[in-house]
This record gives C-alpha cells, sequence and structure tokens, in this order.
C-alpha cells in the first residue's frame, strides 16, 4: 500500500535559508607532491550543483511541491577535491561572500508548510526564524545550526548528534527530531532505525531526510511514517557521490 495518497493539488510550501554552490572536482591522486608533502591529483571531471537550503529546494521539488524560496543573493561556493578511486575528499576549499540578512516581512499564510533550513551564514537571524514560527499557523519544520531555538507546537525541529550537544540546556523542544546517522533517527525518545546501507558519501543527507519529512508529513499528518519516509531518503542519499538530488525512481522507492 502507498505511504502518501496523492493529493489534487500541488502542496506549496515555503523554504527559507542560506543556498551555496557545491562544487566537486574529481581526479586521481597517484603521486606526492615534490614541492610539499602533499598529494597530487590529477583533474578527471568536475560537478556542481545547489548545495545547502538549495539543496533542500531540489528534494522538495523532487516530490513535486510547489516551493517558493527566499535565500540569498550572496555567492557562497563550496569547493572539494576527491580522489575518485577511494572517494577521499583531500581538500575543501570555501569562497563566502557576506550575507546580508532577511529583513523583509514575509507571509506565510498561504502555504501547507515552512521550512527553515538555517545553515547559520548570516540570512536568518535568530529573531527572524522566531517571527516566522510565531506568524505561521501551517506545520514549520527547522534545519539549524544555531543554538537556541524555538518550540511551539506546530514546529518540528531536526538538528544531528553534533548540533543536539550545542544546543542551549535551556532550549527545551517539545517536537525535537535528533538524525544519528546510520541508527537512523530519535522522536520523543523512540528511536527510528534506519536500513542498513553501503555507505559511500553523507555530504547532503540531512537535506534530503528534511525534504521527505516535510511531503510526509504535509500529506499523511502521520509523523511516525514521515520519519520512516526520511530515513528511506537519507540512505538513497548516502550511497550516492556528493549532494544528492532524489530521481522519481527514488521518490517511488520512498513512498512505498
Amino acid at each position: 500500500m502507498p505511504a502518501v495518497i496523492s493529493s489534487k493539488r500541488l502542496m506549496k510550501v515555503l523554504l527559507l535559508g542560506d543556498s551555496c554552490e557545491d562544487e566537486y572536482i574529481y581526479g586521481r591522486c597517484t603521486r606526492i607532491s615534490p614541492e610539499a608533502p602533499v598529494p597530487v591529483l590529477d583533474y578527471a571531471k568536475i560537478k556542481t550543483t545547489s548545495g545547502m537550503a538549495g539543496n533542500v529546494c531540489l528534494n522538495l521539488q523532487s516530490f513535486d511541491l510547489d516551493i517558493t524560496f527566499l535565500t540569498n543573493k550572496e555567492q557562497l561556493v563550496k569547493t572539494r577535491f576527491i580522489d575518485e578511486k577511494s572517494n577521499q575528499q583531500i581538500l575543501r576549499v570555501d569562497n563566502e561572500e557576506k550575507i546580508r540578512p532577511l529583513m523583509i516581512p514575509v507571509m506565510t499564510d498561504s502555504f501547507d508548510a515552512v521550512v527553515i533550513s538555517d545553515y547559520n551564514k548570516g540570512y536568518l537571524t535568530t529573531e527572524k526564524i522566531f517571527e516566522l514560527v510565531e506568524s505561521a499557523s501551517c506545520p514549520v519544520f527547522i534545519d539549524s545550526k544555531k543554538t537556541v531555538l524555538p518550540n511551539k507546537e506546530n514546529c518540528f525541529v531536526k538538528i544531528n548528534d553534533v548540533e543536539y550537544e550545542k544546543l542551549q540546556h535551556e532550549c527545551y523542544i517539545d517536537n525535537l527530531i535528533v538524525t544519528k546517522g546510520s541508527e537512523g533517527c530519535i522522536y520523543k525518545q523512540t528511536l527510528y532505525p534506519a536500513e542498513k546501507v553501503n555507505v559511500y558519501d553523507v555530504v547532503g543527507a540531512g537535506d534530503t531526510f528534511l525534504a521527505a519529512l516535510v511531503y510526509g508529513y504535509i500529506t499523511t499528518n502521520n509523523i511516525d511514517e514521515s520519519l520512516m519516509m526520511g530515513n528511506r531518503a537519507a540512505a538513497i542519499a548516502v550511497q550516492q557521490p556528493g549532494t544528492y538530488i532524489l530521481t522519481e525512481e527514488d521518490v517511488q522507492k520512498i513512498l512505498y
């Protein structure tokens, strides 16, 4: 039986957050530089895709959702140099312009969900996140690296193990989802186990989890099923190199 009953209309999602360009430079490392004790990468190919909130956007679109995306205009580029034989990342170079914060009022009342993908690069202030949550009557999903986050009945906060340790102790969140890599995720002291797969690359897996979680919840209103959908989406993503965008075939595997 399908996990989700299709809707006759496109569900509308407002997505806000920092985005970047993920650039992957692949090659082979077969020797050490005579100039310094570092590997020499013989260039083979380059791949670019949208990262951070941009990756969330692309994966939400994989579920045929109608996305309104508010993000930074300033350029952020993450360049990763990778040995394609071992898939070992040799070096990452970040080129970041200073991001101006979102200052304009944002209307949320026409959306089925609000998604905040906050990499703490400056586009969304803590005050703006609290303002968005307070104004929204629809479900709000937050994935943030900030240490103070809102707590509201219609708000789900998704963070990973490392982010959980940094969360301020006085910051109590009822609907807290903690992703735990290959173990799955924890919600309200219950572990939702992940499928055991061969992990190739974990970059962007949390974004993929978030997209599937959002789609699952706004179409089923069932958080348990939505969390398992998130786990299935992340399991697909980690088997692929680099930032991954779910295909139509992937979506069918997630829903059934």
